[in-house]
C-alpha cells in the first residue's frame, strides 16, 4: 500500500513538472470558478466549455460552480444562479479561487468590464474598455476612467505600452482633450493613430473592424452592442462564439475578479473567457488598476474629472454675428453640444464662424486668415 501510495505521489510530481514545462508556470496553480448555472443554451453547454479549458489549457484549475456532481471536475453546489453568485462571492472572499467566470452579475457603480474580442478586419485581439457596468453615470467621465481600466487590463496581459484610440461617438473629442490632459501632467498614455488618411487618436468604424488600437474607449451601452456584435455576427447573434467575452469588472479598489460571459454565450467563448480570467488573476489584474489609478491620481485625474464633470453654464447672450466670410478651415475636438456655443464665442471676438459636421464629427468652420486666432480663443474659452 506504502510502495502504491509513493508512486502515486511520485507520479503527480512529474506531472506537475511536465505541466510546467509545458506552460512555463511553476508553483501552484490558480484556481478559476465558472458559474454554470442560468445560461440559454444548458448546463451541458458550460460543461463543455470547462473541458475545451481544462484540455487545451494546463496552467489553472476550474471549479465548477452550480449542479451536482460533474465527473472530472470540482463542484460546489448550488440549486440555481442567485445562489451560485452566494457561493462565487464566498469563494472570492476566502481566496479559494482567485477568480470567476459568470453571468449577469450587478457590478456597484465604479465598476465595469473590459470586453476582449478577434477583429474580423485583421484577426487581431482588441480590447473594449467597457462593455457591461458603469464606471460613471456622466459619460466623459466615464469614458476617462474607462481608459485607466483598460490600459490596467491590457498590462495584465503583458502588453506594457498599450495604445489607446477613442471611439468616435459623442463625447469622443472632449475625451481626448481631457485624457491629454493627464498624459501632459505626467500619466503615460500612448495613443493610437487611425489607419484613416486623416489619422488621429478618435477612432472610426473601419478601426474597430481592423483592430487599430489595443485598447477601444467607449462607454458601456456602446461597447456592448459592439462585444455583442462581435462575438456572434456569424451566427445571427443567439450564440456567441468569438472572442473572450465581456471581461474583467475594473474599478478603483474593486477587490473580486469578476469576468463576464453573456446568457448566449457558448462554449468556444467561455473556454477563452476561462482562458482571460486565469491570465488576469496570474498577473495580478486587479492590483495593477489599483497602481494606474494612483497614476492618474498623481497626474490630477480628479482635477481633470471636476473639469468634465462641470457643464459649461448655457450662453443666452444675444451676440451679433460678424460679417460673413468664406470659411474653409476646419476646427475639430469640440463636443457636439458646445458647438454652438463655441461658435458664439467666436463672434464675440469678431471672428465669423459657422458650426459644421465632418466625417470625423462636429467642426467650427473659419476663414483662413481667422484660423490662428480663432484656435486661441477656443483655447482660452475651454472649448479646445
Amino acid at each position: 500500500m506504502e510502495n502504491n501510495n509513493a508512486k502515486k505521489l511520485i507520479g503527480e510530481i512529474f506531472n506537475e513538472i511536465a505541466d510546467g514545462i509545458a506552460t512555463g508556470s511553476f508553483g501552484p496553480k490558480v484556481k478559476i470558478g465558472l458559474t454554470v448555472l442560468g445560461s440559454e443554451h444548458g448546463l451541458e453547454e458550460m460543461v463543455t466549455a470547462a473541458k475545451l479549458a481544462r484540455d487545451k489549457y494546463k496552467d489553472f484549475d476550474i471549479v465548477l460552480i452550480g449542479g451536482n456532481k460533474i465527473d472530472g471536475f470540482e463542484v460546489v453546489e448550488a440549486n440555481d444562479p442567485e445562489e451560485g453568485h452566494k457561493k462565487m462571492t464566498e469563494l472570492l472572499e476566502s481566496g479559494y479561487i482567485s477568480g470567476c467566470v459568470t453571468q449577469h452579475f450587478d457590478f456597484p457603480i465604479g465598476v465595469s468590464t473590459i470586453g476582449k474580442v478577434i477583429t474580423p478586419g485583421r484577426g487581431k485581439e482588441m480590447l473594449i474598455a467597457t462593455t457591461t457596468g458603469t464606471t460613471s453615470p456622466h459619460r466623459v467621465e466615464g469614458m476617462i476612467l474607462n481608459t485607466i481600466g483598460g490600459i490596467s487590463v491590457a498590462k495584465s496581459l503583458g502588453i506594457e505600452n498599450p495604445k489607446v484610440g477613442i471611439l468616435n461617438i459623442e463625447g469622443a473629442r472632449k475625451v481626448e482633450n481631457l485624457l491629454n490632459d493627464l498624459k501632459d501632467n505626467g500619466y503615460d498614455i500612448e495613443f493610437a493613430k487611425s489607419g484613416r488618411a486623416d489619422g488621429g487618436a478618435v477612432m472610426r468604424g473601419n478601426d474597430l473592424l481592423a483592430g487599430t488600437p489595443d485598447v477601444m474607449i467607449c462607454d458601456s451601452l456602446t461597447g456592448n452592442l459592439l462585444i455583442k456584435m462581435f462575438s456572434s455576427f456569424t451566427t445571427g447573434g443567439y450564440y456567441e462564439t468569438m472572442g473572450a467575452g465581456y471581461g474583467p469588472g475594473i474599478g478603483e479598489n474593486y477587490n473580486y475578479l469578476v469576468n463576464i460571459v453573456s446568457r448566449a454565450s457558448g462554449a468556444p467563448l467561455i473556454c477563452e473567457a476561462l482562458r482571460y480570467c486565469a491570465t488576469c488573476a496570474q498577473n495580478k489584474v486587479l492590483e495593477k488598476a489599483n497602481i494606474e489609478f494612483e497614476k492618474a491620481k498623481k497626474a490630477k485625474l480628479e482635477e481633470i474629472i471636476a473639469k468634465a464633470t462641470t457643464e459649461k453654464k448655457k450662453d443666452n447672450e444675444e451676440v451679433v454675428m460678424p460679417p460673413k466670410k468664406v470659411v474653409t478651415e476646419a476646427i475639430a475636438g469640440i463636443d457636439i453640444l458646445e458647438l454652438e456655443d463655441a461658435c458664439k464665442a467666436l463672434w464675440k471676438k469678431s471672428i465669423y464662424s459657422e458650426s459644421g459636421m465632418g466625417c470625423t464629427g462636429p467642426v467650427v468652420l473659419v476663414s483662413k486668415d481667422d484660423i490662428d486666432e480663432a484656435m486661441k480663443v477656443l483655447v482660452a474659452e475651454g472649448y479646445k
